[in-house]
Order: C-alpha cells, then sequence, then structure tokens
C-alpha cells in the first residue's frame, strides 16, 4: 500500500493533554466529560468544530476531556490554547462541584466502575482486549512534531525512541493505583502496553517497510485505519508528524510546556543532523525495552542504557548534558525559558515524587493527593 506523509512546517507544534473530571469534596472520578465538553462546545462552538483539530473532545472514558491545541509554531502559543481551553472548562465545572484532575492515573477510584464513551470505535477496543482494555483508566501527554520531508519520519521517530526514557522519568506521574502504591514512577505506561497494537514502535529500514507493515496490520484485521496502531511513538502521516506520546499526563502547565519543549527541541536537532547528511544512531530493541522499564520503574533514579555499546548513566545526568547540547536550538525555536522548566522537574521532583510525598505527609490519605493535583492545576500557569 501507499501511504501519502504531507509535508509539514518543520518543528510546528501540536499538543494534546487529557484530564480527568473529579468530585471537589470526595477526589472520585466523576463521569461527566461529555456533558462538561457539550457545554463548553455550546459557549465557544469554534472549539468544538468537525474535523481534524476540534480544541476539545472527549476521549476512551466518560470521565474524561482531552484538550487540543491547533497547528502552533512555539510553546508559548501551545500553552497559552491549553490555558484558555482549561479556563473554559473551569466555567462549566465549577459551579458543578468538579475539579480538573491531571494525572497519569487516579489514585484510588476503581477502574471497574469507570464506563466507556458510547461509541463504537471504543466499544471495539474493549470487546477485542477484554480485561486490559477495561483498564484504560489512564491519561496521558500527546506532542506532534512537523516533520517536512517522508524521508525524515522514521529516523525521527528512532530518534526519540533514544529519549523515552528522559520523557518517562521527568513526566512520570502515576504510582498509585485503585488504591495501591504500584512501586512503579509510572504505572499507566504499563497499563497502555497492553494494547495490541500499543507500546514501543517497531524499527523499520525504510518508508516502504512501514507501508508494508500497516498494510499486514489492516490486511489481517488488526486495524481498521492506520490512527488505530497507537505507538508510544508514531509517525502520522495525516498531519505530517511525529507524534509523542510516551508521557504521563503532567499536573501543570509548567510540567506541559518543558516536556512540549523538550520534544519539539529534540525533533528540530534529528531534523538538523539528516539536512546536514547525518544519520541518527540506534540502539537494538532490547535496549530500548528495557530503557522504558527502568524509567517506569524507578524515575529520575533510573540508570539508562547510553548507546549499543550498552555503556550506562544516571538520567537526570544525561538530561543535564542533554539540556545543554539544545540550548541553542531552544533559543532558535523561542522555547528557551521552557526547555528550562526541564530543570525544574529535576530539582523539585517529578508528580509521581510529589505524590509519594504528599501521601507520606497525609499517612497514606490518596485523596489528599487528588486534591494537592487538583490544587496544583488550578494555580498552574503557562
Amino acid at each position: 500500500m501507499h501511504i501519502d506523509f504531507v509535508s509539514s512546517e518543520r518543528s510546528s507544534l501540536g499538543v494534546e493533554w487529557e484530564i480527568a473530571l473529579v468530585d471537589r469534596e470526595t477526589g472520585e472520578l466523576e463521569p461527566r466529560g461529555q456533558e462538561v465538553l457539550e457545554a463548553v462546545i455550546a459557549s465557544n462552538p469554534e472549539m468544538g468544530e468537525d474535523g481534524d483539530h476540534p480544541r476539545v473532545t472527549g476521549e476512551f472514558l466518560q470521565n474524561t476531556v482531552e484538550m487540543v491545541t491547533g497547528v502552533c509554531h512555539d510553546v508559548a502559543e501551545a500553552t497559552a490554547q491549553l490555558k484558555f481551553t482549561s479556563d473554559e472548562i473551569r466555567k462549566v465545572a465549577d459551579p458543578e462541584g468538579l475539579e480538573i484532575f491531571a494525572a497519569g492515573t487516579h489514585p484510588f477510584s476503581e477502574w471497574q466502575d469507570q464506563a466507556a464513551v458510547d461509541k463504537e470505535r471504543y466499544y471495539k477496543v474493549v470487546d477485542r482486549a477484554q480485561y486490559w482494555g477495561r483498564q484504560m483508566v489512564i491519561y496521558g501527554l500527546h506532542v506532534h512534531v512537523g516533520v517536512d520531508h517522508k524521508n525524515k519520519a522514521l529516523p525521527v521517530l528512532e530518534g526519540l525512541l533514544n529519549y523515552y526514557p528522559h520523557l518517562l522519568a521527568l513526566s512520570a506521574n502515576s504510582p498509585y493505583w485503585c488504591g495501591h502504591d504500584t512501586g512503579y514512577a509510572s504505572h499507566r505506561s504499563q497499563v497502555f502496553q497492553q494494547l495490541p497494537t500499543a507500546g514501543l514502535p517497531f524499527q523499520f529500514k525504510s518508508w516502504d517497510e512501514y507501508e508494508s507493515y500497516v498494510q499486514d496490520l489492516l490486511t489481517t484485521g488488526v486495524i481498521e485505519d492506520d490512527s488505530e496502531n497507537r505507538w508510544d511513538i508514531r509517525p502520522v502521516p495525516r498531519f505530517g508528524t511525529v507524534e509523542m506520546r510516551v508521557c504521563d499526563g503532567p499536573s501543570t502547565l509548567h510540567d506541559v510546556s518543558a516536556l512540549t519543549a523538550l520534544t519539539q527541541c529534540l525533533v528540530e536537532s534529528f531534523s538538523r543532523t539528516l539536512n546536514d547528511g547525518g544519520t541518527i544512531h540506534t540502539m537494538p530493541p532490547w535496549h530500548h525495552q528495557e530503557n522504558k522499564w527502568r524509567a517506569a520503574r524507578y524515575g529520575l533514579d533510573a540508570i539508562i542504557i547510553q548507546n549499543a555499546q550498552s555503556d550506562e548513566r544516571l538520567i537526570t545526568e544525561d538530561l543535564t548534558e542533554l539540556l545543554n547540547k539544545l540550548e541553542p536550538i531552544a533559543s532558535d525555536l523561542s522555547c528557551g525559558d521552557e526547555l528550562a522548566r526541564v530543570e525544574d522537574i529535576i530539582r523539585n521532583g517529578a508528580g509521581y515524587q510529589r505524590q509519594q510525598r504528599v501521601a507520606k505527609e497525609h499517612n497514606g490519605d490518596l485523596r489528599a493527593v487528588v486534591l494537592d493535583i487538583v490544587e496544583r492545576n488550578r494555580n498552574s500557569v503557562g
């Protein structure tokens, strides 16, 4: 089969942030996402326009609302759009006693109690994946970055794959699940990979080989559309982007902006390398698999594999060096301030670490964890 890859403005941005609705008093998940979504669109019809770029939309679960930006030139523009959308959601949610909850998982609401949105494609997920499909009570951050030529798409994907553990460790924000401490910094990443087409992407030598893979999925009925290939990093041909889907849902716009800036700068660095005739180094698939697990398990304390020679390094040390290398690119992309916020996450702790601190301070009370996330989100600025 032939898959057209639409050329995009290089390193342009699109951001998707999944958030949940919780009861202000109990902190429990509330299945009122569709109700809030419809009210927001009623007040702002342009935000729900049909097509590929609605600014606010529903997701798999009835407790979820997804905020989506348009095509943006820089991180500041993207976060400003997300801030506007979250403010519009609050106008509807506040009078109803609802709050925005933003993390990778909810600490204590039971997955069995969460209903999927009444759409055929969601029912197909549940029908095929059964027990694991019903457990998808998870929330993430997705960042699209524009790629200006089809031949760059797969090398850029592989470049991001090398920094998978960095993005996951920084964003890890799901240590609790159904009232239990999982022992993982990112439990969400472990749940999501149970879907048949989710998880780490395969590596291909050419676009033709990728097209053949997609054709196999379609022929065998694994998917009905290439958008159903839910890799953690994937090309999106109709947008002309590579989409980074690694991250747990951040709790604040501050963290959203940091992770978006890091993703944009990495993709731009790969694009420049390819323009200069260079190549993107790769590692064996088992190195990537191990790095994902280490970042999910240990977060910012992970020791990661750096290269095909199996050299290892503490992830925060590698991040500090990486940020220094990316500073000139961040300046060119006007996201230097946002990229510097990655250091704030390293210094102050990732989301999972804050959740653990709050739980400890409140003798294990996970309701306190939810309310802390709610308050942090309410007060966050981009």
